[in-house]
């Protein structure tokens, strides 16, 4: 399929913070009609983790998540600060969130998280040979606890759908798929 050409009549913040940037684009589809309310959430875009210890346990977290008032098991992420790297950033997120550190890691993917509405990719790595080295460093807004699970309960966690965001979803089968390659059966 050819990209159609849509066309940007206008361009203008409708919030901007440091937390949140959307802009209202008024655009102009090829046939003519005009959406004069277009909204995108702009985003550096964020970093997610799978990360395995030496004793095949997956390093994961329970995170209050307050746009849908519930306590999610997922998988250690955050945003990319200005002009960060995406692996420095899961890095980053990794020890804050976890006090984990892992001396392998490998980029799985980089993939759009909601590509009608935000520019944001989400990055994915796998974290190998991951152990505890730090104190965990929690932002004020972030209430989690750190959960342990074995690899193999993994696929249960997915199907039984107590691993339920779509990024942790979606990490959680590249990095299987990824360990299959590595650790043939």
């Amino acid at each position: 399929m050819e990209k159609p050409q849509w066309h940007v009549l206008s361009s203008t913040p409708a919030i901007d913070s440091p937390y949140l940037r959307i802009r209202r684009d008024v655009i102009e589809l090829p046939d003519g009609t005009v959406l004069p309310e277009y909204y995108v959430r702009e985003s550096r875009g964020f970093a997610m983790v799978f990360a395995i210890t030496d004793t095949n346990d997956v390093v994961m977290v329970h995170e209050y998540r307050y746009g849908i008032d519930a306590v999610l098991l997922e998988f250690p992420a955050g945003t990319l600060d200005q002009n960060e790297e995406p692996l420095l950033a899961a890095q980053r997120e990794l020890r804050e969130e976890t006090g984990y550190t892992a001396p392998r890691w490998e980029k799985l993917f980089a993939v759009a998280s909601e590509p009608s509405r935000s520019s944001a990719l989400m990055h994915g790595y796998l974290a190998l040979d991951a152990r505890k080295t730090h104190a965990t460093e929690h932002d004020a807004s972030e209430v989690i606890e750190l959960a342990l699970r074995p690899l193999a309960d993994v696929p249960a966690l997915v199907r039984e759908r107590r691993i339920s965001s779509v990024a942790s979803i979606a990490i959680a089968y590249a990095a299987l798929e990824r360990l299959h390659d590595l650790r043939p059966l």
